[in-house]
């Protein structure tokens, strides 16, 4: 009983994550994150071009 009482929240947080990843349309992070590090990096040599 102490394990679940300790990590309820976590337990709690994991069960919610899965389902929510699961039934609804949850962008990739890692796609997104990588979008944007590119977009980044073009912004930058535009402005050293410019510079």
């Amino acid at each position: 009983m102490g394990f679940i009482r300790n990590n309820f929240i976590l337990l709690f947080g994991t069960v919610c994550g899965i389902y929510i990843g699961q039934n609804y349309n949850v962008p990739n992070i890692k796609e997104t994150a990588n979008q944007y590090k590119e977009q980044m990096k073009e912004l930058e040599k535009k402005y050293r071009k410019w510079r």
